[in-house]
């Protein structure tokens, strides 16, 4: 989903957060959820009775391991999230889906109440600049090239997502989060990617990282050949 969306989120309301320790969602994409927690059995049913949003959040620190049940300080980048599929138990947890909207910053939290078990925030969005494509053009371009070098051709989705980057009809702000979540796996990475609103300084992290993936895939790349030939149960790890 485009961040030029018409999904509307209204940034003059609190909005319900719902903090975990790593980054599980960019925008314009869909993750499933389980959710067996009061607190946030309560945010999704009160959520499901207005708009259906809600935000990704994530805990800054280790405090939350001891706090997990308190209000354990989280980083300022969250995703803006819409429900878009739900189905209620009979015991009240949820199984849903999320479709993730836009990137926001946490301007302030908004103080615990004796009813509401979860924790809301007030958010300003981020990212909201329209880019021309031609200003991005180089940076969709050295992915594409990047991403056409082995051994990162070896990479799962490495083909499908070469063949989006050389489509003019997919917006490269779009597709530089379709990269992100199918190559990147370093939870500081992803934070970053999260955090910045610009999308030439997104690609710059993106080149980055597939660069140190293409450096570890040829350092292993000895090691892998080497099994050729072994024992049956034999792995590259």
């Amino acid at each position: 989903m485009p961040e030029e969306s018409t999904v509307r989120v209204n940034f003059g309301r609190p909005m319900p957060i719902f903090p975990l320790n790593a980054v599980v969602l960019l925008p314009h994409a869909v993750i499933p959820l389980h959710i067996f927690e009061p607190r946030y059995r309560q945010l999704v049913n009160d959520a499901l009775d207005g708009t259906g949003q809600l935000a990704m959040a994530v805990f800054e620190g280790d405090r939350w391991k001891s706090e997990y049940h308190g209000r354990p300080p989280v980083r300022p980048a969250v995703c803006v999230a819409q429900i878009v599929q739900h189905h209620r138990f009979p015991d009240g947890r949820y199984n849903v889906a999320l479709q993730g909207i836009c990137r926001a910053h946490i301007v302030r939290e908004v103080p615990a109440s004796q009813t509401r078990l979860y924790r809301e925030a007030l958010l300003e969005p981020v990212g909201v600049q329209r880019f021309d494509e031609a200003v991005l053009r180089p940076q969709r371009e050295a992915l594409a090239r990047l991403l056409s070098q082995p051994p990162l051709t070896d990479l799962r989705d490495a083909i499908t997502v070469r063949e989006h980057l050389v489509d003019p009809q997919f917006p490269t702000s779009v597709l530089l989060d379709l990269v992100s979540l199918s190559f990147v796996t370093d939870p500081g990475a992803q934070y970053r990617l999260l955090d910045q609103g610009d999308p030439r300084t997104r690609a710059a992290v993106l080149l980055d990282e597939l660069g140190d993936v293409k450096r570890l895939l040829e350092r292993a790349q000895p090691q892998r050949e080497g099994l050729e030939g072994a024992p049956k149960g034999v792995s590259w790890n």
